[in-house]
């Protein structure tokens, strides 16, 4: 036995401690079986992907305005679920129209069937590799969702996510797509000097180079997919439905009048927006006061 003089001891424990600083935490392997859904955890120089028990219980039947939508994506999702050919997504459009939603609602319906769902943060992206090494070989079928996604020029995620859709060394396996969600339909920021540099051939004006390159990445999702503002009437369907929910939910009978109607069209006016998550965070104002105490 080594007889280590109590200084090296005690430098090798803060050794030791920083080491395993650096290392992360044990964490069972997740149990698709019973999980639906995972994000990945960074940690130090990797990371890992941790379970997630509660998620949201979004149905297609309540998403309101984007029947549209809705079909384009359930077709997609069906035809990756059975191994048919099938195509990365961009749900792109106004803020909290519904595009995450949507793709939480197609996890809940097509859970029973085999779909996964792993979220990753934009920063993550750099470690597609490694997530796609962890499931390719699950008898699942995994989205990949990056949600209201946005870059600055010049950010390494940006070039690992056009290297993954573009069929590279950093490809998906054959069980796993990409959904991403963002407020811009190219997912750069769009300045007018991008214009700047176009020119005319054979008669037809082509695009400048820095537009280009910004259109790009997303040319590389086989469906974009837009989301838009609702109408008013569309939205207060919208209020009528979170309304019935949140009463459902608690066991009250909540009545519908017109003096209910006119607050949650003021509400939304006062947000300067018609979409679902303005009804929704309309009605969990409405109804916790309707609840409260006197």
């Amino acid at each position: 036995m080594f007889n280590l003089k109590p200084e090296v001891v005690a430098r090798l424990e803060r050794v030791l401690s920083s080491v395993e600083m650096l290392l992360p935490r044990a964490i069972a392997p997740v149990d698709w079986s019973s999980c639906y859904a995972a994000n990945w955890r960074r940690h130090s120089f990797s990371g890992y992907l941790e379970a997630v028990r509660i998620t949201d219980t979004t149905t297609l039947d309540e998403l309101l305005g984007v029947d549209e939508q809705k079909e384009v994506m359930l077709h997609n999702t069906r035809q990756f679920l059975l191994g048919l050919p099938a195509n990365n997504a961009l749900l792109w459009g106004s803020r909290g129209t519904g595009k995450s939603s949507l793709v939480k609602a197609l996890m809940n319906h097509f859970a029973p069937q085999g779909l996964r769902v792993i979220q990753i943060e934009k920063e993550d992206l750099i470690y597609l590799s490694e997530i796609f090494s962890a499931v390719e070989n699950e008898p699942y079928r995994f989205i990949l969702l990056c949600d209201d996604l946005t870059f600055e020029v010049g950010e390494l995620s940006y070039k690992m996510l056009k290297s993954a859709l573009d069929g590279s060394v950093y490809s998906p396996p054959e069980n796993v797509l990409i959904y991403v969600t963002s407020n811009r339909r190219h997912l750069l920021p769009e300045y007018e000097s991008d214009h700047i540099g176009g020119k005319f051939v054979r008669g037809e004006l082509q695009q400048s180079e820095a537009m280009e390159e910004k259109v790009s990445l997303s040319d590389r999702f086989g469906l974009w997919v837009g989301f838009y503002a609702f109408s008013q009437d569309r939205y207060v369907d919208a209020v009528r439905l979170c309304i019935a929910r949140e009463a459902r939910d608690r066991k009250v009978d909540i009545p519908w009048t017109k003096e209910l109607e006119r607050e949650a069209i003021k509400w939304s006016q006062e947000k300067s927006k018609r979409c679902g998550r303005t009804a929704y965070q309309f009605s969990k104002n409405y109804v916790g006061r309707f609840l409260l105490p006197a």
